[in-house]
């Protein structure tokens, strides 16, 4: 099987980068990542793509006068390297419908919530604030409507009383970097695929994402 080509997108550190590439060099992943592509020149991400001799580059979203400009450019970059998939790992621009409407399921997101719930921002706080007992996070396919598009695995943790932001947001962030490269997986082995808008997972209408549980992938 040929090797898929990826471009990821960060904002940030780009942990979530590092466990994409980590899943490639363990050959958990059969891909190449074409890129790397930041809207902040002192991303830590990007040392993280350097490091391992990956192409980055920088586009700042402040030297464009609309989210149309920006993302165009992104574009122009992105095109010729005819990626299979378009991974956003911590990238914190919102990226207009043209954008989303030209790399139609083929566009990635992971949140950290148990999508629908808490869609946006500060969703650390917000499960804190609810007394929820469970937290998460969800990979989930980009469509218009931010954070709404189909998830294909979700991954829970428990909230205990004694959390804070922070002690919640490593524990989720480090089930993140699990069910982030599977999805990319399953998406690379051609294992998912829409038929008239409709996730299938083996041909299959997946009609609840999966669920990260007991160090396995199980149907809900």
């Amino acid at each position: 099987m040929s090797k898929a080509s990826l471009v990821v997108l960060i904002s940030g550190s780009g942990s979530n980068l590092q466990a994409i590439i980590d899943a490639v060099k363990n050959k958990q992943l059969n891909a190449d990542i074409k890129a790397v592509i930041c809207n902040i020149a002192d991303a830590k991400g990007l040392q993280r793509a350097a490091d391992e001799n990956i192409d980055t580059h920088i586009i700042d979203h402040r030297q464009f006068d609309s989210r149309e400009l920006f993302d165009q450019q992104l574009m122009k970059l992105i095109d010729p390297l005819k990626p299979d998939l378009v991974i956003l790992a911590g990238f914190m621009r919102i990226l207009g419908k043209p954008f989303i409407a030209h790399y139609h399921n083929r566009l990635i997101n992971i949140h950290p919530s148990l999508l629908p719930k808490y869609k946006g921002l500060n969703t650390h706080q917000q499960a804190i604030d609810n007394n929820d007992t469970k937290h998460g996070a969800s990979v989930h396919y980009v469509n218009d409507e931010l954070d709404s598009g189909q998830v294909v695995i979700q991954t829970e943790v428990q909230v205990i009383e004694s959390d804070t932001v922070d002690t919640l947001a490593r524990r989720v962030l480090n089930e993140e970097h699990i069910i982030y490269p599977l999805a990319i997986k399953l998406h690379c082995e051609n294992r998912l695929s829409f038929k008239e808008d409709c996730l299938h997972m083996d041909n299959k209408v997946l009609t609840r994402p999966m669920l990260w549980k007991d160090n396995k992938l199980v149907s809900r």
